[in-house]
């Protein structure tokens, strides 16, 4: 039985399980609203899709003529139906309509809303949304699986991927670079869920950063001279921490005159300088092949010349090629990794490497850490859904079978205000940076001062 099949089938079943109210139908503990004007818009899509020109919807060039375009035809058929409608009525189906033809359904307004940072589709019935760090449910639904299906293979498809029984799961991105996951029945029990990572469309800078609390001016002044004075560096933290807009951030850092080559599973960094090349990963067709990893494109980008490597997110055996890279003459590579704390990113990159399948002794891959990366950042995102780096430790060397570490910077939590949000200090900590002197003999000036705990700064 095709996936559609079941979808179609399930529904019935729950129609058949109605309650009394003829205008919900349930879904666990959820209702899915019974839209009055369903049908109706169904129809007029259907018309519409078929009437216009394909080549007039893919035009991404002009896009206000498009909608122009389309937007006559729906208000001439919605003219021309015998059933009266009020204004408000022929807005609604209007403004849905579109949403539905040339966007992408009940999300675009969350789309466009620049205050939402996610946006999470848990089958047809439950759609939450991120605003500054906090979840919370908004009350669009869509009409059933299908509906969801349909925005899937909308969001899927320009790019060449694909989402079917055979392959549950994908990843992908939107127009604009946000990044876009998809899974379906029967891998997810709640029906196709979609869930988008947006970025502005203007990227943070340092700036931003700063006033967002993320960390301090001295701390910026820092790294700027980390990167300029090309240093490895990996930002570390969870989910949602917010480490690719760091990354992004200090990729903008990157002098202008140098070749950077970006290399992520979802192209999403937005780098500003004119010398980038971008390369995405790819998943294996329908037959199981043709797939090329991030280690593949990783091997590859060494080939090409770069002055600096950027990596979205190491996350597998990648990690020995990345290391490889920046023991080789590729300095100033920067990637990002999922990890709680500094020490675990260093965890983790071993377990990194030994996926690559190389017998390697532990004291050796733990010399090529130490050897290659100069700088972790930690990361996290706090109760208040605030951003914070929380750690700034320098990669000393090794001690023994032990890699060493030192703090140059630590965000001191002291307690929660009366609002709920985090109250505490980024503090130096005393230590200046072992590599500080190779920063000065490339004339890179930093005030040893900001390494001092008077700098401390509350937030």
């Amino acid at each position: 039985m095709s996936l559609m099949s079941r979808i179609r089938l399930e529904q019935q079943a729950r129609a058949q399980k109605e309650t009394g109210d003829s205008s919900l139908t349930l879904r666990g503990e959820r209702k899915i609203r019974t839209d009055p004007f369903r049908e109706l818009k169904s129809r007029l899509h259907t018309e519409i899709v078929q009437e216009v020109d394909p080549q007039l919807l893919d035009d991404k060039e002009s896009t206000d003529l498009v909608r122009q375009t389309v937007e006559n035809i729906i208000i001439e058929k919605l003219a021309q139906e015998e059933k009266p409608l009020s204004r408000s009525e022929r807005e609604h189906i209007l403004g849905d309509l579109l949403d539905e033809i040339l966007g992408f359904g009940p999300i675009e307004g969350l789309l466009h809303d620049e205050t939402v940072t996610e946006i999470m589709v848990n089958g047809p019935t439950q759609v939450y949304c991120e605003r500054n760090g906090l979840l919370t449910q908004t009350d669009i639904q869509f009409d059933d699986d299908n509906h969801v299906l349909r925005i899937i293979d909308k969001i899927v498809a320009p790019i060449g991927r694909r989402i079917d029984e055979s392959t549950p799961m994908v990843d992908a991105r939107l127009p604009d670079g946000s990044r876009v996951n998809c899974i379906i029945p029967p891998l997810s029990l709640v029906g196709p869920t979609i869930t988008i990572r947006k970025f502005s469309r203007d990227p943070f800078t340092i700036s931003d950063l700063i006033n967002f609390g993320t960390l301090t001016s001295q701390m910026a002044d820092f790294f700027k001279a980390c990167v300029e004075g090309r240093m490895n560096i990996i930002v570390s933290g969870g989910t949602g921490s917010g480490k690719t807009s760091t990354l992004n951030v200090l990729s903008s850092f990157i002098p202008a005159e140098e070749r950077i080559i970006t290399v992520e599973d979802a192209a999403e960094l937005q780098l500003h300088q004119e010398h980038v090349v971008t390369l995405e990963s790819r998943p294996a067709n329908i037959e199981g092949k043709g797939a090329i990893t991030i280690r593949d494109l990783v091997k590859n980008c060494l080939r090409m010349r770069p002055d600096r490597i950027v990596i979205g997110e190491c996350r597998s055996a990648e990690a020995l090629d990345m290391l490889q890279a920046m023991n080789t003459g590729h300095d100033g590579s920067l990637t990002t990794g999922h990890a709680n704390s500094p020490r675990d990113i260093l965890s983790r990159l071993e377990t990194m490497v030994l996926m690559a399948g190389m017998e390697l002794p532990v004291r050796a891959i733990r010399e090529q850490v130490a050897s290659a990366v100069n700088l972790i950042i930690q990361q996290s995102r706090m109760r208040d859904g605030s951003r914070k780096i929380t750690h700034v430790t320098e990669i000393v060397g090794m001690e023994g079978d032990k890699i060493t570490l030192q703090d140059i910077f630590v965000f001191k939590r002291s307690g929660i205000d009366e609002q709920g949000n985090i109250i505490g200090e980024f503090e130096p900590t005393g230590i200046l940076p072992r590599f500080l002197t190779t920063l000065e003999a490339e004339g890179i000036k930093v005030k040893r001062e900001i390494f001092f705990p008077k700098n401390g700064l509350k937030v």
